[in-house]
């Protein structure tokens, strides 16, 4: 053909595609958009995935109607061969023609089966565990051990010695690096019993045949089982994300409210008490709010008169030789230093040294502290922590060899049948990733049914066909078949992570049965345009063998779309490294779910169109014809 016919056929048929690229697009943007309702740590993190996304389909729209047309006139030249010269479509002809045949024979049977498959999904799908983010493997691991509240600095110094031999101990550890207590910071409350671990690990390939991370941690804590010490671990990104978000350090808490912390430490012992024997609650302790000692130095002012001495003066004198009296200030360079003075350790190490610090009297000389005031050690509160105005205390406790929802779950009814009689004013609140778990399907509540009804309209307006948009929709749930067979034998929980594949699922799903519903539609309007629209002329054959045309005859543009979807996602259930916790969960979905919708679409859909028209051939004596164009 010369140039100008040539030029002319790549116009008509960039026209024909245009509109379908445009509403695909539409559909697929559309129901990526209410990821953008997503709040808290899941909108940060899935925010930029949607953004992304949003604007690649928007160029790929863009470039698909603009520069693929010119690219086609530059280099589609040549001779041209039909489809059926290629031998893998050939191939594909051959295989699909056969089974489609058997299908619309056995339609009840074919769509029996599909509903067997779904049925079989619904008590698959509620069978999954639940939790708020998938795991992420930081590559590293924070120990956090709970001492007594009363522990001294010394011992305290030598259990994170003694804890980071043993931990150095073990091979695939490669670093150990150990806090006790807190920086010169008020933004870090951490009292001296309370210790920070940072495990960094070797490579992969440097750990023990069969070892895996949790097998780790497993032979840490049972080496590091040091009687007082109460073991924790977790990581230490999410570690830090959870006390910022939620003041709870661990996966999951119950803060326990109050006006008394006595009375708040007797109902977290309750609480401690109905979770130890549940499965899946590790690390469980009670933050302290109790057991604290105190040095109380409390003057006796009858003996103060005696000797001519005041409040003020013992007071001063205590201050100078226990925490240090400023006498003035060094320069060293660019940097300032405080000096100051106090006694030495040795003469403050004990309570009859302290007693024996002497005081000048004006009229009697030197007399020992414990002349003039009473020195002894008190209990009180090794920290206070408060909420909405009220006392709080906390049962802290991680989550490992189940899932978190099932595990909070139980542990509620367990509380809820044991914990009972709270003094009034006292109340129990849920904290850690399930706080962020309840906000998250709340806002999945809103945000799938939400994508559903914005696809259902596209549809309808696409198709001006109610009938149309519902024979497309369907496709939703045939697709989520596939998703949940996969995640459920891959072992993986419901998560936020794992609706947004879904989410993404649903818009892929619905392009690929709107190019079947279009194709198909084509196929009667060639029918209608053959022997006219009416029952006299159009038989049941008829319909059959048109619909069979526009199924068979346009299978290779569907396969193309579902291969370059597979092909696309497939390579990351190989991906290794960080990050990867997060992208199987949402990449699973969408692979088993448009193999499944695949084959509806291929198989049922076909099967539910030739129903319809049948239908409408028979009450209203001719079918209905629809002029959407691909």
């Amino acid at each position: 053909m010369d140039n100008k016919k040539r030029l002319a056929i790549i116009e008509k048929a960039s026209k024909q595609v245009g509109p379908s690229v445009f509403w695909s697009t539409i559909i697929t943007i559309a129901s990526f958009l209410p990821v953008f309702l997503l709040s808290g740590q899941e909108g940060r993190l899935f925010s930029p995935l949607a953004w992304t996304k949003t604007f690649i389909l928007l160029v790929d729209a863009f470039i698909a109607i603009t520069v693929t047309p010119v690219l086609l006139s530059l280099f589609l030249k040549g001779k041209f061969k039909p489809e059926n010269t290629n031998p893998i479509n050939r191939g594909l002809e051959r295989v699909y023609g056969p089974i489609l045949r058997w299908c619309l024979e056995w339609r009840k049977t074919t769509i029996g089966i599909n509903i067997i498959a779904l049925l079989i999904a619904i008590p698959m799908i509620l069978r999954l565990g639940s939790e708020f983010m998938p795991p992420l493997d930081e590559s590293s691991i924070l120990f956090m051990p709970i001492t007594l509240p009363d522990i001294s600095n010394s011992e305290a110094k030598r259990i994170l010695q003694v804890q980071d031999k043993i931990i150095k101990s073990v091979p695939e550890v490669a670093q150990v690096l150990g806090k006790a207590g807190r920086a010169s910071t008020a933004t870090d409350n951490s009292p001296i019993s309370m210790i920070e671990t940072i495990i960094q690990l070797k490579p992969e390939t440097e750990w023990r045949e069969g070892m895996t991370k949790a097998k780790i941690i497993a032979e840490l804590d049972q080496k590091l089982q040091i009687p007082g010490v109460i073991n924790g671990w977790t990581q230490p990104i999410i570690n830090r994300i959870n006390m910022l978000a939620t003041g709870i350090r661990t996966d999951v808490g119950v803060k326990v409210y109050g006006q008394s912390l006595d009375s708040i430490a007797l109902v977290s012992e309750r609480v401690r008490n109905a979770l130890q024997k549940i499965p899946g609650v590790k690390d469980l302790y009670i933050e302290p709010v109790t057991g604290g000692k105190y040095l109380e130095i409390q003057t006796k002012r009858e003996e103060l008169g005696r000797y001519g001495l005041s409040v003020n003066d013992v007071n001063a004198v205590v201050e100078s030789a226990l925490g240090g009296t400023p006498i003035g200030n060094t320069v060293e360079g660019r940097q300032r230093f405080s000096i100051n003075v106090r006694l030495a350790q040795e003469y403050r190490n004990s309570l009859d040294r302290i007693r024996r610090i002497p005081i000048q009297s004006v009229s009697l000389g030197s007399v020992p502290l414990s002349a003039v005031a009473e020195v002894k050690f008190v209990e009180g509160p090794p920290m206070i922590a408060s909420e909405n105005a009220q006392l709080r205390g906390a049962v802290l406790f991680n989550v490992r060899d189940r899932d978190l929802g099932s595990t909070v779950q139980e542990s509620i009814q367990k509380i809820n049948q044991e914990v009972t009689r709270i003094p009034t004013g006292y109340h129990l609140e849920w904290s850690g990733q399930w706080e962020n778990q309840i906000r998250a399907n709340q806002t999945l509540k809103i945000i799938i049914p939400l994508v559903l009804i914005i696809i259902f309209l596209i549809l309808y307006f696409s198709f001006k066909s109610l009938k149309e948009a519902l024979l497309n929709l369907i496709t939703i749930p045939f697709a989520m078949i596939g998703g949940v067979f996969i995640v459920y034998f891959y072992g993986i929980n419901l998560s936020v992570a794992v609706a947004v594949g879904f989410i993404a699922l649903f818009g892929l799903a619905v392009e690929t049965a709107m190019v079947m519903v279009v194709y198909l539609n084509e196929a009667m309007n060639q029918l209608v345009a053959e022997k006219g629209n009416s029952s006299q002329t159009i038989t049941k054959q008829d319909i059959r063998e048109y619909v069979f045309r526009g199924a068979a005859k346009r299978l290779r543009p569907k396969i193309m779309t579902v291969s370059v979807s597979l092909f696309g996602l497939i390579p990351v259930l190989w991906a290794t490294g960080v990050g990867t916790d997060v992208m199987l969960p949402i990449v699973l979905p969408l692979i088993g779910g448009v193999f499944t919708s695949s084959i509806h679409i291929l198989l049922v859909t076909p099967v539910v169109f030739e129903m319809t028209k049948e239908y409408e051939l028979r009450k209203h004596g001719k079918i209905e014809i629809y002029d959407v164009k691909h």
